[in-house]
């Protein structure tokens, strides 16, 4: 209570008693020795800062770069090489002469002046030449980097059959391109941002002009704006603030993808995309819950085994779900409901055991999250090790041990199984079959029946820039049913392509 307190009033703020504090902007000098003392000074016992000084004429001027972010072969041909050798006017004031290099002489296509050190740092710490001379209180910054990134390759967590190999890399430019390839439209925008205070992350938004909402894009880039991270490392630091506020829910209305052609597929839509420098992945926003269940591989398809796919998917979601509360709530409360040889032998089951069926089945998916989460972050020359080690402990001894009965196994197994068909909801489904084995072991069907309404009533009230998550499910669009529980073909699909923001006002 009193940190509460304490907390209420530091946040308080009482007339004439406000500071605001104004970070001072320096400009740059005119004098080489200040400037280069300036970041001599910041980089303090930093060994990667390299400062080459040479002279130009009678001029002295200098290079700065940071090793291992610069394309050295580039440097030396692009920006060194034509300024020692370059013939600069006689008899002009240094300024001209600065003038005459940056567009006469340097022959690299992206250059940027600073006119303050904050702007310069900023272009040092992405990877740009600082050019300097003596007289000129201006600082060139050249973008030549060349740091080492991973090649394009096949995403890893969202695998394919048919389509595209390529998958997100870390540098930002690559990703740009490989969208720009997919959508050859002027109305594809990228807009730049950096968030972090600390870190300075570059993050892009791209978007379709004549697709999206300026509505709904005013309103990510306020949300953006508002995000007071310090470090920005990955596309998931961003999720928090994207989501709607104060709302608590286990299913993300923010989609994560690996894939340059489904995000191309979803901006087409009127999507928002998101990309964050060092991420291989982009952000995707709005996201609906009934594209949980579409992959790439669903339009490579048939429609009539897409559309089936897509109901095994929908089965599985619930069998993950609610499959082990079902088993646990009818084995204790309603065994009736149960035929008379499976009666037999869930009961033998029960009796050779000496726990609950609530307390066995329970441990066994405590069991099979310490291995899943085992086995993932194990090396994977040792990852077999791990299933070998979960096969014959738990399917093997567990049962002949009378630990563990049979039928509890094959449920959890069955579980598992079905939790993997859906790779993106494993997180909530994983929680909410825990908590529905809790509650059917307690309150029984009724339990189930309760917790499920709750859970429903939750995700379809969910919305986030005012589109509903559970569109076109609820609200009921028979029109848009047509790439839900079934996939219709391209025939259909190409007619009377929708836009996200029409289930909305936000147009």
């Amino acid at each position: 209570m009193f940190y509460l307190i304490k907390n209420i009033l530091e946040r308080k703020i009482l007339p004439g008693t406000e500071k605001k504090l104004i970070k001072k902007i320096m400009p740059v000098s005119g004098s080489l020795e200040e400037n280069l003392t300036y970041f001599e000074s910041s980089f303090e016992n930093c060994i990667d800062l390299r400062v080459r000084k040479f002279k130009i004429k009678s001029n002295n001027a200098a290079i700065i770069t940071l090793d291992g972010m610069v394309d050295k072969e580039t440097l030396a041909i692009s920006v060194l090489n034509p300024i020692l050798k370059s013939n600069l006017p006689e008899n002009e004031q240094i300024l001209k002469q600065y003038e005459y290099m940056k567009d006469e002489v340097l022959s690299t296509s992206e250059q940027m002046e600073c006119f303050n050190y904050e702007d310069a740092m900023s272009s040092l710490m992405a990877g740009c030449t600082l050019f300097l001379i003596e007289g000129v209180p201006r600082i060139l910054s050249i973008e030549v980097q060349g740091f080492e990134s991973r090649p394009i390759s096949e995403p890893v967590t969202e695998v394919t059959q048919k389509g595209s190999r390529e998958g997100f890399v870390e540098k930002i430019k690559v990703n740009i391109t490989l969208i720009r390839r997919r959508i050859k439209n002027p109305n594809l925008k990228f807009e730049r941002m950096v968030i972090g205070s600390v870190s300075k992350t570059p993050i892009c938004l791209f978007y379709l002009d004549d697709m999206v909402s300026p509505k709904i894009l005013d309103d990510v880039k306020k949300r953006l704006k508002e995000v007071n991270l310090k470090y920005v490392l990955s596309a998931e630091y961003l999720i928090p603030y994207l989501e709607e506020k104060n709302s608590f829910s286990l299913f993300n209305a923010v989609w994560v993808s690996e894939r340059p052609d489904s995000v191309c597929g979803k901006i087409s839509e009127g999507r928002i995309g998101i990309l964050v420098d060092g991420a291989p992945n982009a952000v995707i926003l709005p996201y609906l819950f009934a594209e949980y269940f579409q992959t790439m591989d669903d339009y490579n398809q048939r429609p009539y085994f897409a559309s089936l796919i897509r109901i095994l998917k929908y089965m599985s979601f619930f069998i993950s779900m609610l499959l082990p509360g079902i088993y646990v709530a009818l084995g204790t409360f309603n065994p009736e409901v149960f035929p008379t040889e499976v009666i037999n032998k869930l009961a033998a089951s029960i009796g050779d055991t000496p726990f609950p069926l609530l307390f066995e089945t329970l441990i066994i998916l405590f069991i099979y999250e310490i291995m899943r989460e085992a086995g993932l972050r194990l090396p994977r020359a040792l990852g077999h090790a791990v299933s070998i080690v979960g096969a014959l402990v738990i399917g093997e001894t567990a049962v002949t041990s009378g630990l563990i009965g049979a039928p509890t196994l094959m449920v959890v197994a069955l579980t598992a199984i079905s939790s993997y068909v859906i790779p993106n909801l494993y997180e909530p489904v994983a929680l909410l079959r825990l908590v529905f084995a809790v509650v059917g072991g307690v309150m029984g069907v009724l339990g189930i029946t309760l917790l499920f309404t709750m859970t429903l009533i939750g995700v379809c009230a969910k919305n986030n820039y005012g589109v509903p998550f559970t569109t076109s499910i609820s609200p009921f669009k028979f029109g848009e049913m047509r790439d839900v529980f079934i996939r219709a073909g391209w025939k259909v699909l190409s007619r009377n392509y929708k836009k996200v923001q029409n289930t909305t006002k936000n147009k």
